[in-house]
């Protein structure tokens, strides 16, 4: 299975418009062994699950009223977007999800795959991938009922594309979740001074936070290209806890929840915003 993952990664794509930036992957290659030390360099998304899961859950869950209540989330079909090793996967996948998460970077791939052997339940719901969003989109269009790209957009290289990606890849009506950082004075103190530099919360060079985004920009960016913003939330990170928790504000983390407008209402998309929005990546 990993081999084919492999073959396909390298396919020679156009790279002029991947939303997968090298620099960032040559990072997290370092780490691809430590997603489930949860003291580790991820403790701040391991706790971040204590939000983010029910976030999730609750918002599906108020748009759909016939569920099993073992299984609240059975039924529909995630797509887990830069999923690392799978810390938000397998919580998506105990809720009945069936959950495909995928990565560039094929350690991380090849971590989650191990962690969720361990689980028969698991390894029924959850398929991973080696694969850029990109690459996605060309194997199937509208096939998910909900995308998550959870602490992914800080480090993609072209935005727009991305979330283009992500609507051609979601069913009308379908939920995009989003978990990013405001580009603000107080998130480089905290989110790159603090966190990095002084507290080792985050490994160093983590961030770039002229690749953060604000909140507008991503709303704007939402709106424009046929999604419909229902939910923007504040997020506050306790270091000396290590628990997060919703707050008002969203000049440091925050969460957006989007649902791509109906087939009725969407332009349709011509050859080349198709090109521009679909080429992958080496």
């Amino acid at each position: 299975q990993l081999s084919l993952f492999r073959f396909t990664v390298k396919r020679p794509f156009s790279t002029s418009h991947s939303s997968v930036d090298s620099k960032e992957m040559k990072k997290f290659q370092l780490l691809a062994h430590k997603w489930w030390d949860e003291e580790g360099e991820y403790a701040a998304l391991h706790s971040m699950n204590d939000i983010r899961v029910p976030f999730i859950r609750d918002t599906l869950l108020s748009m759909n009223s016939n569920y099993h209540l073992g299984n609240p989330l059975s039924g529909i079909k995630i797509l887990d977007v830069g999923c690392g090793g799978g810390l938000l996967s397998e919580p998506l996948g105990r809720l009945g999800a069936s959950v495909t998460g995928i990565d560039p970077v094929e350690d991380n791939i090849r971590t989650a795959d191990r962690h969720k052997s361990f689980d028969p339940v698991l390894a029924k719901r959850i398929q991973y991938k080696s694969s850029s969003l990109e690459e996605i989109v060309e194997e199937s269009m509208e096939t998910f009922d909900v995308i998550v790209a959870s602490e992914v957009v800080e480090h993609v290289a072209d935005l727009e594309t991305f979330i283009k990606c992500c609507s051609q890849v979601l069913k009308p009506e379908g939920s995009l979740f989003i978990t990013t950082i405001n580009r603000t004075q107080l998130s480089y103190v905290l989110g790159v001074v603090f966190a990095e530099k002084i507290m080792g919360i985050v490994p160093e060079g983590t961030h770039e936070w002229e690749k953060f985004v604000p909140p507008e920009e991503l709303e704007s960016l939402l709106e424009s290209n046929g999604f419909s913003v229902k939910t923007v939330n504040g997020m506050l990170y306790n270091p000396l806890l290590g628990s997060w928790s919703w707050m008002e504000s969203t000049s440091l983390n925050y969460a957006v929840h989007a649902v791509k407008s109906g087939a009725t209402d969407s332009p349709p998309e011509t050859d080349t915003q198709q090109h521009s929005a679909t080429a992958g990546t080496a």
